[in-house]
């Protein structure tokens, strides 16, 4: 495959073509015993020796030399320090992105409810924050101001009392982006720690580091597999796979725009997932050209190359309603909608993270500054998941208040179905309220 052709090209009127599309779907990402062995092994011993081991890993996998666990903790001046310190520019698009995400996840509160029915009953829901969350952040090479900005601020919208970010700092070398995005959303706590190891203390606790109610935010294979093996005790957001995007097109976009929106997920990871859908033959022709062309000028093209050519594609389909029944079937993470009318398509839009309407809507503003939240469904379970958001911080309880009179009447209901069930303490428990108000 040349790099003029450098990513496949599928017809959906071939026999085969349900084949093919399972087969370009398909990610089964490899379970490693010896990493799930490891991980246990950390979890385990976070759980029975505390700060003593947080220091151990601290300093064995970030090449650190601490002495005490009060040391892993960055205090608020030290936050609101690299505030002061990164370049303007960037200060003023980190507060823009914030007061947008901001702005957004208002929109998804939700208050308590109830209601009286005619015969007293009372009946209703009551929303309570959780009291704590975590939030993982990676550290290193790979920082992502971003994400602290999609996780925490949903979470002070909902009203957690304490957001603490966990983060790796490999040599001691402290991102200043991440904390100052951690001073910005007004984050708690920030401890420097990170892989299985902050995982397992956030779920367990230490006494540095309380445990939490929920984990969220993503991480490497050991990261995501400790935070599979802690849920139950926790909950979690999600265990994320690689990014993906689908660009549905009519064939009137600049093909160097779409060209450069396939880039901006396949350069996450050489398993990251771009495709183009169109029922315009020549537009493949000249995208294909157009990535032939821009791929030498990026920095990550080896990268965007390999991710193009072993799980890219571009599908040309007879119109655009079978390039939305196949982007359904496809679940993506996100889709753009580059047509001339996409509020059109939009009803028929059922699977997906994100829809990006036109073709000015990069998925890239998605990533930072639109305002909804760049945590989504990955691996086809945007079927059955939503992204990140407030509803994620919260919990929801039912209230159940019984009149006198709507104990006897309910309660004779619930007496039969509970000696159907042959629980005779639920019928009596039923029985007493309904003999003490019968007359």
């Amino acid at each position: 495959m040349t790099n003029s052709t450098l990513m496949r090209t599928l017809s959906s009127a071939a026999p085969d073509f349900d084949n093919q599309l399972e087969i370009l779907l398909s990610f089964h990402e490899s379970v490693d015993e010896n990493v799930n062995q490891v991980v246990k092994s950390i979890i385990k011993d976070v759980r029975k020796r505390g700060d003593e081991a947080l220091l151990e890993y601290t300093n064995k996998f970030d090449r650190r030399s601490l002495s005490a666990a009060s040391e892993l903790v960055i205090e608020k001046d030290q936050i609101q320090a690299s505030l002061e310190r990164i370049p303007q520019d960037q200060r003023e698009a980190l507060e823009i992105a914030a007061a947008r995400v901001h702005d957004y996840h208002q929109h998804q509160v939700q208050d308590s409810w109830q209601y009286t029915e005619a015969d007293g009953t009372v009946l209703g829901q009551k929303i309570t924050p959780l009291a704590r969350v975590g939030l993982y952040v990676p550290g290193g090479k790979a920082a992502y101001p971003s994400s602290v900005i999609m996780s925490a601020i949903p979470a002070k919208v909902a009203g957690v009392n304490e957001v603490v970010l966990v983060t790796p700092t490999p040599d001691g070398i402290v991102n200043d982006m991440v904390l100052a995005a951690a001073a910005i959303t007004g984050i708690d706590r920030v401890i420097t720690v990170g892989g299985a190891q902050a995982v397992a203390a956030l779920a367990y606790g230490t006494d540095t580091v309380q445990k939490v109610d929920k984990i969220v935010g993503p991480g490497n294979i050991y990261v995501a597999t400790a935070k599979r093996e802690v849920f139950g005790q926790v909950d979690i957001d999600m265990i994320a796979g690689p990014s993906e995007i689908l660009v549905i097109c009519d064939g009137k976009t600049n093909p160097d725009w779409i060209a450069m929106d396939l880039f901006s997920q396949a350069e996450h990871d050489e398993l990251a997932q771009s495709i183009l859908i169109t029922p315009d033959l020549a537009f493949i022709e000249a995208v294909q050209e157009s990535i032939a062309r821009l791929l030498p000028t990026l920095e990550r093209k080896d990268i965007v190359a390999k991710s193009l050519q072993d799980r890219g594609a571009m599908i040309h389909v007879a119109d655009l309603d079978e390039a939305l029944e196949i982007a359904n079937r496809v679940a993506p993470e996100h889709i753009e909608l580059s047509v001339e009318q996409p509020e059109l398509l939009l009803p028929k839009v059922v699977n997906a993270g994100a829809i990006f309407m036109g073709r000015y809507t990069t998925e890239s503003i998605g990533d930072y500054c639109a305002g909804p939240n760049h945590v989504l469904p990955t691996s086809g379970t945007a079927r059955f998941s939503s992204p990140l958001g407030v509803y994620d911080f919260v919990k929801r309880s039912s209230i159940i208040s019984c009149s006198a009179q709507s104990a006897v009447t309910l309660g004779k209901v619930a007496s039969v179905l509970a000696r159907g069930e042959s629980l005779e303490a639920h019928a009596r428990a039923a029985e007493y309220r309904v003999d003490a108000n019968a007359s």
